[in-house]
């Protein structure tokens, strides 16, 4: 009862939202609770942010393979982008959801690179214009939200330099729309600076 009433007070005073937020999650966060990363879509399409992304880091995708009906559900409230093994499926409608499990930006640096030689690319004209042109993501997150207190990973290397970082206390199987508000109400205390 308590919560539903600090959920409120949140609400009330929130004016200033991320248009982009990426969630940076475990493998292990994801089997102990996959049903969250649906519940975050919904939390982030019924505040009108524009856009959601969900990094799931792990060395085996495969390990996730029986999440992905419950990742897949998200389509039937926004339009999904699921970057799965070497592939992307796309479904839905509204809100863009990204789904990326078990990817580096290491790796993704590294065939921004590689594309640009095979596209033979001249070296003196390569600039972040370029660059950010080869790139899988091209998301520009303003919040990346990381829970259970846990160091990041390289994923958004490069995307995320002038992010504002927020990290919950909470392990993610343990999140409530109470501890998202509050990741926004810091949000929006901050006075960005893109690197100024």
């Amino acid at each position: 009862m308590i919560y539903r009433f600090y959920e409120r007070v949140l609400l009330r005073d929130l004016h200033t939202l991320p248009e982009h937020i990426c969630f940076m999650i475990t493998e292990q966060d994801m089997l102990d609770a996959p049903d969250n990363l649906y519940r975050a879509a919904e939390w982030c399409r019924d505040l009108g942010i524009g856009s959601a992304m969900f990094h799931i880091s792990t060395g085996n995708p495969a390990g996730l393979e029986r999440c992905l009906p419950r990742i897949r559900a998200v389509a039937s409230i926004a339009r999904l982008t699921l970057h799965y093994r070497d592939t992307q499926e796309v479904s839905g409608e509204g809100m863009d959801v990204t789904v990326a499990i078990g990817k580096s930006g290491r790796e993704e640096i590294a065939g921004c690179v590689r594309r640009m030689a095979e596209d033979g690319v001249d070296p003196k004209s390569v600039d972040e214009d370029v660059l950010e042109s080869y790139l899988t993501f091209n998301y520009e997150p303003d919040l990346v939200i990381k829970t259970g207190g846990d160091h990041l990973t390289d994923f958004l290397i490069w995307q995320s330099v002038y992010s504002e970082l927020f990290f919950l206390d909470v392990n993610w199987a343990l999140l409530r729309k109470v501890d998202f508000l509050r990741a926004l109400r810091d949000f929006q205390s901050r006075a960005r600076r893109f690197g100024r």
